[in-house]
């Protein structure tokens, strides 16, 4: 899993099998500081994360895995939205 951010919304009218109702959001990973921390992921989200909002994302087969008895292609999705967070003897950020 990693931290992100929401920068933008993907639309495409034709999709996989199983994809027909995922909305898909263009996340920015970013470390604790909030700072840019990799390159922008495309996840499919059905919690309703909006744009600018700070995520969470899990990638690979635990994205999958989500989708129980459907085989769904997709390799990133967000699984929380982010409240708050501390990072213990550093200046973190809560937003």
């Amino acid at each position: 899993m990693f931290l992100g951010k929401v920068i933008g919304s993907v639309w495409a009218t034709q999709k996989e099998a199983g994809m027909e109702n995922l909305k898909l959001m263009v996340v920015q990973p970013i470390d604790w500081r909030g700072e840019e921390g990799g390159q922008t992921v495309i996840a499919a989200d059905r919690i309703g994360a909006g744009i600018g909002e700070q995520v969470i994302v899990s990638r690979g087969t635990p994205a999958r895995i989500l989708f129980s008895g459907t085989s769904v292609p997709i390799d990133a999705i967000i699984v929380g939205i982010v409240d708050s967070f501390e990072v213990p003897g550093a200046a973190g950020r809560e937003e």
